[in-house]
C-alpha cells in the first residue's frame, strides 16, 4: 500500500511521504488563494474544482482551509460560514443541504494517547516524521452545524440533525436529533412539533 492508501484506509501513515507532501501543499496553496479573492469572484469554483472537491452547488463563503481537499466532496445547496477548517486526511463526506455556522472544523486525524507513540522521529534520511492515522467523517443531508462545532474523526451525523453551538461531537448522532454540548450529547429527537406552523409567536 501507498502511504496515502494507508492513510485513507484509517491505518498508521508517513505523513512526510513524498506524495503526500504535495497534495497537502496544493491544497494549502489553493485555500489561500480562494481566501485572498471577493465573494463575487468566478474562479473561486474553479479553484475548488482544482483542489479535487467532490460535488457542484454549493458555497464556501471563506476564509477555508483544507489539508487535502481531493478527499472531501460536499453535497447539493450546502453552505459553510467564514472559517471552514477541513482536515481531510480520511474521507469527508458532507451531504446536501447541509448549513455549517462560522468557526466549524471538521478533523479527521487521530494521535496515538502515548507519547512515545506521539512524538516525532528522525527517518533514515534525516526527514523528521511521526505516526499518524485518521477516521473518516460523515455529515447526512439536511443537517445544521452552528457556529465553532468541532467534529472528531469516525463521526457519522444522520440526517435532519441539528448540532448546537460550541459542541464537540465524539461519537455519532442517530438521524433527526437535537445534540449539544462538550461531548456532544443527544437532547431529543426533532419532531413535527417543532414545524414553525407551531410556533406563531415567531411571526
Amino acid at each position: 500500500m501507498t502511504e496515502k492508501e494507508k492513510m485513507m484506509a484509517g491505518k498508521i501513515y508517513d505523513p512526510s511521504d513524498e506524495e503526500l507532501v504535495k497534495l497537502r501543499t496544493k491544497a494549502h496553496r489553493l485555500s489561500k488563494e480562494y481566501n485572498e479573492l471577493l465573494e463575487t469572484d468566478e474562479k473561486r469554483s474553479e479553484i475548488l474544482k482544482e483542489m479535487g472537491i467532490i460535488g457542484d452547488s454549493f458555497y464556501l463563503q471563506g476564509p477555508v482551509q483544507f489539508d487535502y481537499g481531493c478527499l472531501t466532496s460536499i453535497g447539493a445547496n450546502s453552505y459553510a460560514n467564514f472559517n471552514f477548517t477541513c482536515v481531510d486526511c480520511c474521507p469527508v463526506t458532507i451531504g446536501a443541504n447541509v448549513f455549517m455556522g462560522p468557526n466549524v472544523s471538521l478533523l479527521t486525524p487521530m494521535h496515538p494517547l502515548r507519547w512515545q507513540d506521539r512524538n516525532q522521529y528522525q527517518k533514515q534520511n534525516g526527514t523528521l516524521t511521526d505516526k499518524e492515522y485518521a477516521r473518516p467523517i460523515t455529515i447526512g443531508d439536511n443537517c445544521w452545524i452552528a457556529g465553532n462545532v468541532t467534529i472528531c474523526g469516525g463521526v457519522t451525523i444522520g440526517e435532519g440533525c441539528v448540532i448546537g453551538a460550541g459542541s464537540v461531537v465524539t461519537r455519532d448522532i442517530p438521524a433527526n436529533s437535537l445534540a449539544v454540548g462538550v461531548p456532544c450529547r443527544v437532547i431529543r429527537e426533532i419532531t413535527e412539533e417543532d414545524a414553525l406552523e407551531n410556533h406563531p409567536e415567531l411571526f
